[in-house]
């Protein structure tokens, strides 16, 4: 039996390398696993954690800071940083299995898993990392259509004054990013859209930086003057007990969401070259990109909070705290609605893939699945796009959604998987002490996780309790004939009233 499954082995090595060198690479070009060589570095693995660190959760720093205040805000941001990076390291070395060196790659979050694991903690791990997927999306939905009505009302604000009401609903802006995204899917090869991805993470870098510019500006104005305290919004004053209690859990979950970022950590790991060894590699560049993270985080959550003071909106850019210079509040919300069009696309792709891998499984001889057409029907992605688009209609509620996705992500794919599977592969002791720190570490941040995702869930009852979702009392073919023509404005109302049941073509 050993015999045959040797020769088995070298007959699939053989056709292995049949196969690369016809395609024109040499054994010398190819890793340990038969993949091409690798080439990433600890450059590249840095610019990739930062790109997929700094995002939407960005936005909604100084709120966050405003309900905690001066001491315990940064010092909560400090500690999510320092948890972030351990967790991290203890990652990195599950790249490999069972060696952190020597061993087996595994090419995504749910493959270690799978590896050192096993069993209903896998299914749990893509229920987690899925879940956090759809949220993240939704929440993305959200924010562009949020920074759409942004790029209007400081225009309205800056010609008919600051005390004048421009009310823009952001229903149509959420149908407009919904086709933008129903568009992109036509594209076939995913690896296509590579440049909207190096966009988007520009377009990042840019309004961050934008919004950091104009804290300082306006906390340096002359006879400015906000109140700021030592343990953030006063109760009596700006909030009652119930409220402050609320929505300080609340500012946990925001904070949390601007660090979920472990799902990518695998693949950006799988990037690199295999000298010097992957993990050694990645602690280092998760510690540089983390700590520049953290200081980006602090500049924009210390200078917005200076800003604003315990009013500091939810989302400082489109919270309407800003007016002046309108010009550059718009380019800011451009980067945003550009760097969420490439980050929907990037986020949604394990979710897709994984359909598609299950259908194929399914339905394995079905013609359907396996031929290919000449014309491609996005039938999945467009799916998954009306369904987000729904869900954020109902539910658009920017903090919210962020809270509440960072609260339900940050423990078990931060926190719990990395510790669990670093003991199992470590074979650390039960009840040993460094068996009972890593527990207490996890149970803690669990705890932290629940009372940030009731926070979340709390204020999301309020809001709904004061909102009423399809309303009709906006004018949506003004607000879309600002972006597209009015010719082509009849395709998109059709689909609009099939989405908003009960809305007739004289209300759209």
């Amino acid at each position: 039996m050993a015999i045959k499954l040797q020769k088995k082995n070298e007959t699939i090595m053989e056709n292995t390398h049949h196969e690369v060198t016809e395609r024109g690479h040499t054994w010398k070009n190819l890793d340990d696993d038969g993949h091409e060589k690798r080439t990433g570095t600890m450059i590249t693995a840095i610019a990739h954690i930062i790109t997929s660190v700094i995002g939407s959760g960005v936005l909604s720093l100084a709120w966050a800071l405003a309900q905690l205040g001066w001491i315990a805000g940064p010092v909560v941001l400090m500690a999510f940083a320092v948890i972030t990076y351990f967790t991290s390291a203890l990652l990195a070395d599950c790249y490999r299995s069972p060696d952190p060196i020597t061993g087996n790659r595994n090419y995504t979050y749910m493959d270690v898993v799978r590896e050192n694991l096993g069993g209903m903690k896998v299914k749990l791990c893509g229920l987690a990392q899925y879940g956090m997927i759809l949220g993240g999306t939704i929440g993305f939905t959200i924010t562009s259509s949020i920074s759409m009505v942004a790029m209007k009302r400081p225009n309205c604000f800056h010609k008919n004054g600051h005390q004048v009401d421009c009310y823009t609903s952001t229903y149509p802006f959420i149908i407009i990013f919904a086709c933008i995204q129903i568009l992109l899917s036509q594209i076939p090869n995913f690896h296509k859209l590579s440049w909207l991805s190096i966009v988007a993470a520009v377009m990042s870098f840019g309004y961050a930086s934008i919004g950091v510019g104009l804290s300082i500006a306006k906390a340096a104005e002359k006879g400015h003057h906000v109140r700021t305290t030592l343990t953030g919004v006063v109760v009596g004053i700006d909030v009652s007990g119930a409220d402050k209690v609320w929505w300080t859990f609340h500012a946990l979950g925001n904070i949390a969401f601007a660090y979920s970022f472990a799902a990518v950590l695998v693949e950006i790991q799988d990037t690199l070259k295999s000298s010097p060894p992957e993990n050694q590699v990645m602690k280092k560049a998760s510690l540089v990109a983390i700590s520049t993270t953290t200081l980006f985080y602090m500049m924009c959550g210390c200078f917005g909070y200076a800003a604003f003071g315990n009013d500091a909106p939810g989302n400082f850019l489109t919270g309407f705290g800003f007016y002046e210079p309108f010009w550059l509040i718009d380019f800011a919300n451009v980067c945003i609605v550009i760097h969420l069009v490439g980050t929907y696309r990037v986020f949604c792709q394990p979710i897709f893939g994984f359909v598609e891998d299950l259908c194929a499984q399914q339905w394995l001889e079905s013609g359907f699945i396996k031929n290919e057409y000449a014309i491609k029907i996005p039938f999945l992605e467009t799916t998954y796009v009306i369904l987000t688009t729904v869900i954020a209609m109902i539910f658009p509620f920017f903090n919210d959604v962020v809270g509440l996705v960072g609260a339900a992500s940050f423990w078990p794919l931060t926190v719990y998987f990395p510790i669990e599977m670093y003991i199992a592969q470590a074979k650390i002791n039960k009840y040993s002490s460094r068996w009972t720190w890593l527990k207490i570490l996890s149970w803690a941040c669990l705890i932290v996780s629940i009372v940030a995702a009731a926070g979340s869930i709390q204020g999301l009852a309020a809001d709904l309790k004061t909102y009423r979702s399809f309303t009709r009392n906006w004018n949506t073919k003004r607000a879309i004939s600002a972006f597209i023509p009015l010719h082509q404005y009849s395709l998109l109302k059709s689909w609009y009233i099939l989405v908003l049941p009960g809305c007739t073509e004289y209300e759209v």
